[in-house]
């Protein structure tokens, strides 16, 4: 059993086709369909990435789901966080999976979710549709009599055996918990449904993100979460390029459209970290690597040279800052399982086989 620190891994759902994406995209769209089409974009650049051991998978299929399962279990992850997709109106997407699990009891492995409240645009899929990000698909609301079909819709799961708690509470993120025009509302209400439901609680947890995370992080605790995940994604990136150099990426990326831009893995796993991530109620994200060309093509952004031993490395200093902590709390966020439209996964691939996932074994269980 891991005991160096409880890592929970983002996980997608995306990949099996919906009536939606059908729709939008074409029949059959799934993640798969630009992860397969991604084209190399400069000397050297690793595109496409194409799954190994799994394949391009189906998650209807339960032996994919428990392969997963496995796979990620003898890595040292304690669970996954599947992410949640509910719109308001009752409005899901991309439930199916994650219920089957719910429902059929396989995997035996531990879960949580992750509400992925942000609406749907074009701007997800920039490379399939030329650049054209002004199209919502699907807009995320807040409607406050809607609160209690949301929570008994979710109730099932948070009772499941399975589900990852902190001091026997549901962890539950919120992507963007300051989108919310009622966060505080929204929670207080889930809490005391939890309670008339039998349960402690719920833990809730804000993500914390963008260029501003720094200062946004008391905004977030402020809006009631009694913790957050923290991305110093873009912080690092900004220190990786800072100056001239960081201006004329993003002009020539965005403006001039160049090509994608790129930050050297090696530089930003020196940067990503800050002394915030110690704090009890803190839980720092991991970025195993990233490459958004299937979904942005020449507008993508890049982590360039990421290895598994670079990876190991990361997650050994990450580790360094949650050790002080209780074990109940110390949680590392790994971003992600399988975002693979991201280029940002674990999962085993044709270049590195299982090598992300036994660096994390080697840092995790040695």
């Amino acid at each position: 059993m891991n005991t160096k620190a409880r890592v929970l891994a983002f996980y997608l759902p995306q990949f099996h086709p919906v009536p939606l994406n059908d729709d939008w995209w074409g029949p059959g769209f799934t993640e798969w369909t630009n992860v397969a089409s991604a084209k190399p974009l400069f000397h050297g650049h690793y595109q496409p990435r194409i799954p190994a051991d799994l394949g391009f998978y189906d998650l209807r299929l339960p032996e994919v789901r428990e392969a997963q399962a496995k796979m990620a279990k003898e890595a040292g992850i304690e669970g996954f966080m599947y992410w949640h997709y509910w719109f308001g109106k009752g409005k899901r997407l991309l439930e199916r999976p994650f219920q089957e699990v719910l429902d059929s009891g396989k995997p035996d492995f531990p879960f949580c979710l992750g509400w992925a409240n942000h609406s749907w645009s074009k701007k997800t899929w920039t490379a399939k549709n030329e650049g054209n990000v002004k199209g919502k698909l699907m807009e995320q609301t807040y409607v406050e009599e809607e609160f209690v079909d949301h929570f008994y819709d979710v109730l099932p799961a948070f009772k499941d055996p399975r589900y990852i708690t902190v001091d026997g509470k549901p962890f539950f993120l919120i992507y963007n918990v300051l989108s919310m025009p009622n966060a505080k509302l929204f929670m207080e209400k889930w809490q005391s449904l939890a309670l008339e439901n039998g349960l402690k609680g719920i833990h809730f947890v804000g993500n914390i993100m963008g260029h501003d995370a720094e200062k946004r992080k008391e905004e977030v605790f402020s809006s009631g979460v009694s913790a957050t995940v923290l991305s110093n994604l873009i912080h690092a990136e900004s220190q990786c390029g800072k100056g001239v150099g960081m201006y004329w990426k993003k002009f020539k990326t965005r403006v001039l459209k160049l090509g994608p831009e790129r930050y050297n893995y090696k530089d930003f796993i020196k940067y990503v970290h800050s002394d915030f991530e110690e704090r009890e109620d803190v839980y720092p994200v991991v970025y195993p690597q990233l490459d958004r060309t299937p979904r942005a093509g020449k507008n993508a952004i890049i982590l360039t040279g990421s290895t598994p031993d670079l990876f190991a490395r990361y997650m050994e200093e990450t580790l360094k800052r949650v050790q002080n902590k209780p074990l109940e709390n110390r949680f590392v966020i790994i971003n992600a399982w399988n975002e693979w439209g991201e280029g940002n996964y674990i999962e085993p691939d044709l270049k590195y086989g299982r090598g992300y996932l036994d660096a994390l074994r080697s840092v995790l269980l040695s």
